[in-house]
């Protein structure tokens, strides 16, 4: 199923890349890091290049990446460009099936957050156990 444009709600960025393609492929309001709709966030990206080009397309991001809030550079642009983050919590490495079931048994959460939470930055855990918000240090 390809994505469409006009319904794009969702960027899985680079951290979770397994993720983000089967999401793609499953849904039409989800794009990728190297997804040709885009172009600004290739494969390999760093993240001052891509932040902003998801930011203004008032896209979430669901990301992997271990070290994203302890990392003051990455946490001051996420504020900087408002961004709307659900990251994959957790201390050990997930699978993409394991990231898919995760995401999968928490999306009607994570549809309600981003209809009913128009104010950003925010950031949003997602754990085997629940969806909590995050605070930003």
């Amino acid at each position: 199923m390809p994505a469409d444009p006009a319904q794009l709600r969702f960027f899985v960025d680079e951290s979770a890349l397994g993720l983000g393609k089967t999401l793609a492929t499953a849904r039409r309001d989800v794009i990728h890091s190297g997804h040709p709709l885009i172009p600004e966030a290739p494969l390999g990206a760093l993240d001052p290049q891509w932040i902003p080009a998801v930011s203004s397309r008032g896209l979430a991001v669901i990301a992997r990446d271990k070290r994203v809030r302890s990392k003051p550079a990455e946490v001051a642009l996420l504020r900087q460009h408002g961004m709307k983050v659900f990251w994959l919590a957790g201390k050990r490495d997930l699978s993409t099936w394991d990231a898919l079931v995760r995401i999968v048994w928490r999306w009607s959460e994570i549809e309600r957050v981003l209809d009913e939470r128009s104010d950003r930055p925010w950031f949003y855990a997602v754990t085997e156990n629940a969806l909590r918000e995050m605070t930003l240090r």
